[in-house]
């Protein structure tokens, strides 16, 4: 029995993930990573090695952009919805974030102040439920 386990494990194909996952994981957008990277498929193993050990095509993508929506917005300090309300759709480079840093439309501002809404609500929510957490005899929910 043992030994069907570990002929069945040596056969195992590796893990592998569509590049669209593949960038999405690494931080990057996709559209702007080399065509190999677009076209193929991407092994577990490939991804460590990219995350530990990035090629200079990663490195100066993750610097200058473009970068994806979820990276535009976390460097702008909004949501990705914010984003959308403001009818920014498009990858960012570094330069353009930092111009609309220096900027500093109105959405921005909104968009910000809405984030920190956020943010305060969430911290307020987990400090109640640690707080009921630590009441004796209380029924958890």
């Amino acid at each position: 029995m043992l030994d069907t386990l570990d002929s069945m494990k040596s056969h195992q194909t590796p893990q592998t993930m569509k590049p669209a996952t593949a960038a999405k994981k690494l931080g990057v957008y996709l559209e702007a990573t080399p065509a190999e990277f677009q076209e193929g498929v991407v092994s577990r193993t490939e991804l460590n090695a990219l995350q530990t050990d990035p090629p200079e095509w990663l490195v100066e993508l993750r610097r200058n952009g473009p970068h994806p929506r979820p990276v535009v917005a976390a460097k702008l300090g909004v949501s990705i919805s914010g984003l959308a309300r403001a009818g920014v759709t498009e990858a960012l480079t570094t330069e353009q974030i930092d111009a609309l840093k220096q900027e500093n439309p109105e959405w921005l501002q909104q968009e910000r102040a809405t984030q920190a809404e956020v943010r305060k609500e969430a911290a307020r929510i987990k400090e109640k439920k640690a707080e009921r957490a630590e009441q004796p005899g209380r029924p958890r929910s």
